[in-house]
């Protein structure tokens, strides 16, 4: 039974586990789905037009630098920094267990993310939180957020904590 789990949970996640250490990007099982409806834009076009978006399934990777949590709806505001994702992952070693989701250092703007938090995101060492990586599949509001930049409503995100995932800062210390 217990084998049968394990098997059960690697393959839903692609054989890359739960943070995706591979050398390359692979999107969990769950995520594919959300992954084919979204429609390719780019962060400065919805920025530039989020009326224009609106109601459109985009997807942005971001780091987590301010949470807000309303008690009352249960509804989390997310403010992040837009990273682009590396074409290829930055590894330790020669073995994908030492590899991890690459995103660029430099911010390519601010946005904001309204989101239900998954009941293990709340709390814990591995919450959602600033430094926190996130990938939203989502619409843009067509609103902007106090720092200018668009707002989405998400309906699927998936999150790395602070230590699952490496900025291209790494690769110094990391080879690919």
């Amino acid at each position: 039974m217990l084998l049968s789990l394990s098997c059960l949970a690697l393959s839903a996640c692609g054989g890359a586990g739960l943070y995706g250490y591979a050398p390359s990007y692979r999107p969990l099982s769950v995520e594919e789905d959300h992954l084919e409806g979204t429609t390719e834009v780019s962060f400065e076009d919805v920025k530039r037009d989020p009326h224009g978006y609106a109601g459109q399934t985009v997807s942005f990777f971001g780091v987590v630098r301010h949470v807000d949590t309303d008690a009352t709806s249960g509804q989390t505001t997310l403010r992040l920094d837009f990273r682009i994702l590396q074409p290829r992952n930055l590894c330790g070693d020669e073995t994908s267990s030492s590899c991890r989701v690459t995103v660029s250092e430099r911010s390519g703007g601010n946005f904001s993310a309204l989101v239900t938090l998954k009941p293990g995101d709340e709390s814990g060492p591995d919450r959602v939180w600033v430094g926190s990586l996130v990938r939203f599949y989502g619409s843009p509001t067509g609103d902007l957020d106090e720092d200018g930049g668009p707002v989405m409503r998400v309906e699927y995100y998936r999150h790395w904590p602070n230590a699952q995932y490496v900025t291209t800062a790494s690769a110094g210390r990391m080879r690919r």
